[in-house]
């Protein structure tokens, strides 16, 4: 579709282990149920120069390691800032006046003209600054329209008219070829300020762009800034750019700032694809890396229901790029207490240091005019504690894990081939003790799942929102509980006879050998998230290999404890830092998850395979030890506390406190519903108060508060008609399927929606093809359900072919900005053969239903009292709307 663009140009200026018993005692030999050995035999020496040959090997891999770590960080030491640093206060002023609008959706003068407005000016100061430098300095805004389709929330389609971009080339004056692009946004979602979601990255952008102007020395190449105005309508400006800018020909890689949460540390999620030479250039460049190929790999596996520019870079551009977003405290993302006080002048100076570097590397890097030769290939990235990235292409990933892997097959073969093992005993301890642990983490899980169903038919579903320590002692303890009594009872019960030093031994090789094939089947998947089991098994076999005289002389005596913890100190703090950044992103997305996932069991499930994984390596000292039964009370006592608070209700899951608030999440629309025959002739009408709750618990909480919003005004599902005949604003209905619908007076919109048939013909193929103007607000829904036999064969959206069905039903996103004219569109529908008698008349059903979600449509009297009688810990974001269905 054509870019209706409006441009404003500024001229530039100037242009158990088992471990090995062999040293001074015997080669240990399995009998019955005990070992028994001479006491005088000598180890071999082939199992001697094996052990210490793997122990060195190991200890070689981790001091080139530690080497390497070294390496990175004096290079980033020597790096530096050539001129022009960073000023976090600046940055914090642009945040304070662009979020000082309040909301800025798409088509609000807050958006479009405020906002739009003040970046305008500040880029012009800029531009006045730095006119006598050695860079020149455009800026073109952007009014694109177009559509795509995407498949994102089971796919749909989009169609935006006249959105805003406000696009800022900084280069040489000599010009440049290639540019690289940093895009932030400056929309927002409805009834938020969004500091953090975008403003806080529109800001640090601006600073960016005045460091980089004033540098002395020339960049080699350029540098788009993108401040897009419509992201927050799923990606649509960001589009518009890549799709229809000129300047978009010559971008060769991009960052993407964006937030899932407010403040803290910005954290690399996504690179590539592919393009290992971005990674490279953030581990160089960042003063701050926080990066992790973890997150890259979870997110794009679609968990996460979120998506990003970089999505519409990548997929539409064919360009790589790097993906940085905030994510503490995502609680508060997308709702009124995203502000600017709540970011601390601290994390933007940090992600502007970070930013303004990896930019500067960029731009002066030979690697970005021809990315294509160094395209090839992913690279595993991790830092460690934000200090230093460790990365490494995903090749070296694959030797280095089957390396790992190699050496601890290796050493349970040693094992196995002693004399004392013959006829295979050890291979059948092994496997029965790998058959108890194996056990014992489904009986855990299963355990506490049952817990976790107790919870949620108690009604106390999310006690942990606000009290995520509750949800350790609750679930952590009867994890950590179950796991401990069924490894007591088999050491007591099946194992009774045998020495406890001998036990933790072989347990010991259990942790080893469940971690290693976990490495093995990751590996083998081309996962390059395989480095954490890596790690997982490397610094334990190495630890032990080194601490086996120790063990073998005092088992589990205090000195061997402490050096075998200070062994695994790397790899356990790297993972529990990973199992933090789980719960900081997970956690948050139970309140905004929908009504049909149980938090609980994903709550239970997250907790106990933590639990589990951080024990593997502690198992072995279950048999060690000569009694459990204090840390059984104990663990027993912390469990029936928790879970006694939990029932009473004590533990409530959301709060308003404006120091620390875990709201609950709801939308609230004021909806007319009209719905029309075959004839065009009125079939029936309402108007009502429809709720959606974004949590599991529904409205149970805030029945006490509205008693008329209650299960008697819950809503069901109309299959006849197109999204069960809800204005849905995005196609969430399968994420949302409870929602209640209170009657009310008539909402009546200043400016109603027309909606149209401007004609209707058959084609010589067979087909029926329909064409409708659509004349409403800045934010439609259009739905398409055809009936019973027929089918859409195209249409005016996207590449003319309609490619996501959800269930039978179609969705179109529509957004513009200012001065929009009517939006056309058209489709074609083959019409049924053997009609279906049950269902609705003619071919297909189509709604459309408008979101005023500014001005003074936005509210009526009966939104406004139903908002003032919700609880302080309630967020509701709150609209005006109507929907409209024909049939045809």
């Amino acid at each position: 579709m054509e870019s209706d663009t409006t441009v404003r140009r500024i001229k530039p200026f100037g242009t158990q282990n088992y471990v090995a018993q062999d040293n001074d005692s015997s080669v240990a030999r399995w009998g019955g149920n005990g070992y028994s050995g001479d006491p005088k035999r000598k180890p071999e020496v082939s199992i001697y120069l094996l052990r210490e040959g793997l122990a060195a090997s190991l200890v070689s891999v981790f001091i080139l390691g530690l080497w390497g770590l070294v390496h990175l960080s004096l290079l980033q030491l020597v790096i530096g800032n050539p001129t022009g640093e960073f000023n976090a206060g600046r940055a914090r002023r642009h945040l304070e006046q662009i979020t000082s609008v309040g909301p800025r959706p798409v088509g609000s003068q807050e958006n479009e003209v405020l906002t739009v407005g003040y970046l305008l000016e500040q880029i012009e100061i800029i531009r006045v600054e730095t006119a006598a430098g050695p860079h020149q300095l455009t800026v073109d805004v952007q009014h694109p329209t177009g559509t795509f389709s995407i498949d994102f929330l089971g796919g749909f389609t989009s169609f935006y008219d006249r959105v805003t971009n406000i696009v800022v080339r900084l280069e040489p004056k000599s010009g440049a070829q290639h540019l690289m692009l940093a895009n932030c946004h400056f929309d927002t979602v409805a009834n938020s300020p969004g500091a953090s979601d975008d403003a806080v990255s529109c800001a640090v952008m601006l600073e960016v762009l005045h460091s980089l102007a004033n540098q002395s020395t020339p960049l080699r190449h350029g540098v788009v800034f993108l401040f897009n105005g419509a992201e927050e309508n799923v990606l649509q400006a960001s589009h518009g750019f890549i799709t229809q800018h000129p300047w978009a020909k010559q971008v060769r890689a991009f960052i993407n700032l964006e937030a899932a949460g407010v403040g803290g540390k910005e954290v690399v999620f996504q690179t590539g694809p592919e393009n290992p030479w971005l990674v490279q250039a953030y581990v160089h460049a960042a003063k701050h890396p926080f990066a992790s190929v973890v997150g890259q790999e979870v997110f794009q596996s679609g968990i996460i229901p979120s998506d990003t520019d970089f999505r519409i870079y990548r997929d539409f551009g064919n360009i790589p790029g790097i993906d940085l977003a905030f994510i503490e405290n995502g609680f508060i993302y997308h709702t009124k207490y995203d502000t600017a006080d709540r970011i601390l002048t601290d994390s933007i100076q940090r992600a502007g240091d970070n930013i303004l570097a990896v930019l500067r590397y960029l731009v002066m890097s030979d690697k970005l005019a021809d990315s294509s030769e160094y395209r090839h290939g992913n690279m595993v990235f991790f830092d460690l504690l934000g200090v230093v990235v460790v990365a490494y292409p995903s090749r070296v990933g694959t030797i280095l894990n089957y390396i790992v892997a190699t050496a601890t097959f290796l050493y349970l073969a040693k094992k196995a081939s002693r004399p004392g093992n013959g006829g295979g005993r050890y291979v059948r301890d092994l496997g029965c003790a790998t058959g108890v642990a194996v056990l014992s983490w489904f009986i855990t899980l299963l355990s506490v799942l049952i817990v976790a169903l107790l919870v949620t038919l108690l009604g106390r579903s999310m006690f942990w929102y606000n009290h995520f320590y509750a949800s350790i002692c609750l679930y952590g303890a009867a994890a950590t509980g179950k796991m401990i009594l069924i490894h007591t009872l088999a050491k007591n019960l099946y194992y009774g006879g045998v020495r406890l030093v001998e036990l933790g031994d072989l347990y010991f090789d259990v942790s080893l050998l469940l971690w290693c094939c976990g490495l093995v089947w990751m590996t083998l998947q081309g996962l390059c998230s395989a480095y954490v089991p890596m790690l997982m098994v490397a610094f334990p076999l190495a630890t032990r290999l080194m601490l086996a005289k120790e063990f073998k002389h005092r088992g589990a005596s205090v000195k061997y404890s402490v050096l075998y913890m200070l062994g695994l100190t790397l790899p356990y703090v790297h993972f529990m830092f990973l199992i933090w950044v789980v719960f900081e992103i997970f956690t948050p997305i139970m309140g905004r998850s929908g009504t049909e996932i149980p938090p609980e069991v994903v709550m239970a499930s997250l907790v106990t395979l933590a639990t589990i994984f951080l024990s593997s390596f502690f198992l072995h000292f279950i048999y060690l030890a000569r009694s459990t039964k204090w840390i059984l009370g104990g663990l027993c006592s912390v469990f029936i506390i928790t879970f006694l608070l939990m029932a009473c209700g004590l533990l409530f899951p959301y709060s308003g406190s404006p120091d620390r608030p875990r709201p609950k999440r709801v939308f609230l629309q004021h909806t007319t519903r009209t719905f029309h025959n075959l004839q065009g002739e009125v079939e029936s009408q309402d108007s009502g108060l429809w709720m959606n709750s974004f949590d599991y618990t529904g409205i149970q909480h805030i029945i006490p508060h509205i008693p008329e919003i209650n299960d008697s005004v819950r809503t069901s599902c109309r299959e006849d008609r197109p999204f069960c005949g809800y204005p849905w604003f995005l196609p969430l209905k399968f994420l949302s399927k409870k929602n209640w619908y209170l009657p009310a007076p008539e909402a009546s919109p200043s400016s109603p929606v027309e909606f149209s048939l401007l004609s209707r013909e058959e084609t010589s193929w067979g087909t029926v093809k329909m064409v409708f103007s659509v004349k409403g607000p800045s934010h439609m829904s259009l739905y398409l359900k055809p009936h019973r036999g027929a089918s859409l064969s195209t249409w005016s959206f996207g590449d003319g072919t309609p490619q996501f069905d959800l269930s039978g039903e179609y969705f179109v996103f529509y957004s513009h900005g200012l001065d929009s004219p009517t939006w056309i569109f058209w489709f074609e529908i083959q019409p049924p053969r053997d009609p279906d008698p049950a269902g609705p008349e003619g071919m297909i059903s189509v709604a459309i239903s408008t979101h005023y979600f500014f001005g003074p449509d936005s509210r009526t009297a009966q939104l406004e009292d139903i908002l003032r009688r919700l609880p302080a810990w309630a967020f509701p974001s709150s609209w005006v709307s109507t929907y409209d269905m024909y049939r045809y």
